[in-house]
């Protein structure tokens, strides 16, 4: 039956993203790129909350693309507080498969910092952070994988087309990453969600950051080294419902915003300077008015004015309350997410020896076929 479906969904799903053989690289340390072998071992980071619909679909999917992959995988899966059956698959499937390593947290932390979590935790050369959710196709991985070898840092799929998306949504994303790029994070390239290959040095770089408001491809895109693009058709959610309505997608862009530019301080400025601007041309008229022996009205104009000045005043405060908070938050020094249960998770130390041993086992073996 899993084969059955597994079948289905590559035909539902063909690979279609266009390989960016001549595509312009993303940031000046590009110009220079030092080949490398495949990674010894690749890691699949995997952040998944309330995803059992999806997930029988995807385990096959999976294990499909880690049996025929030329090189060692293994999937970290990060379980971000279901209130589902999630966590009972998670567990059942690593129990099938030892490269199936499962980390549950003590209670829903977001998106972001479940993958973060899970990006800590993987020990591989190359980390790929993906969604449990398959819009994503799997075989974009191996182009990836072949702008790592070229010498990329971080390779970011780019959508091209979003199937099953609404135009509001589709609409509103276009503008948020150009708003982005124009205004607060020049680096951040267009039409790329989370889904990404990491090298091993970018990951430890992004480790380095604990921040708590965490925009993850914002920050991969601060860390700089060689970046570029894969093109890729992204497709509709093969089960269940979206985990980023639209509340949760105003969250995130408001925490990009402010987590990247003081730009939100300053146009608060700005606006502060147009309520004094509009006051002196109120005084000023008022001034003439009655030098010319006008009555003056007075209360219309005074109470806009009035209104005007205290909702920017009161705009102004909010803003800097929410960069305060931030501050405040990041204070605390609490960590960014807490593990309640493991499964096929070694301790870190271990891990990485054994990646080591296996990195130092293969060296030979590619001597051999180079």
């Amino acid at each position: 039956m899993a084969r059955t479906i597994a079948t289905r969904r590559r035909q539902a799903i063909p690979s279609r993203s266009m390989a960016p053989t001549g595509e312009k690289p993303l940031n000046p340390s590009s110009r220079y790129l030092r080949p490398r072998p495949d990674p010894a071992l690749l890691s699949i980071v995997v952040p998944c909350y309330n995803e059992q619909q999806s997930l029988p679909l995807f385990s096959a999917e999976m294990t499909r693309f880690i049996d025929a992959s030329p090189y060692p995988c293994e999937v970290v899966l990060v379980n971000d507080g279901s209130t589902d059956r999630t966590i009972e698959l998670l567990a059942e499937w690593s129990a099938r498969d030892s490269r199936i390593k499962v980390l549950s947290l003590s209670r829903n932390f977001g998106h972001q910092l479940a993958a973060t979590a899970g990006v800590d935790h993987a020990i591989g050369d190359a980390v790929v952070l993906i969604d449990a959710d398959l819009q994503d196709p799997l075989d974009v991985i191996h182009e990836m994988v072949a702008q790592y070898r070229n010498g990329f840092d971080v390779v970011s799929g780019q959508r091209t087309f979003r199937a099953g998306e609404n135009a509001f949504k589709r609409a509103t994303a276009w503008l948020f990453y150009r708003i982005m790029q124009l205004f607060f994070l020049k680096s951040l390239p267009r039409d790329v969600g989370d889904f990404r290959l990491m090298s091993r040095r970018c990951v430890d770089s992004l480790r380095s950051m604990r921040e708590l408001h965490r925009f993850l491809r914002g920050m991969v895109a601060w860390v700089g080294y060689p970046q570029i693009c894969v093109r890729y058709e992204r497709q509709a959610r093969v089960a269940g419902t979206t985990k980023y309505p639209l509340n949760r997608m105003i969250r995130l862009a408001w925490t990009a915003a402010v987590s990247f530019s003081p730009l939100p301080l300053r146009m608060s400025f700005f606006a502060g300077g147009l309520m004094a601007l509009l006051a002196i041309e109120e005084a000023v008229r008022a001034l003439v008015a009655h030098l010319s022996g006008r009555t003056v009205a007075g209360w219309t104009s005074l109470m806009i004015v009035l209104c005007m000045s205290n909702a920017a005043l009161l705009i102004t405060v909010g803003i800097l309350g929410e960069y305060v908070g931030k501050i405040f938050e990041e204070s605390k020094g609490r960590p960014l997410y807490i593990i309640a249960d493991t499964w096929n998770v070694a301790p870190r130390s271990e891990a990485e020896a054994s990646a080591r041993q296996a990195q130092t086992d293969r060296e030979p073996a590619a001597s051999e076929r180079r």
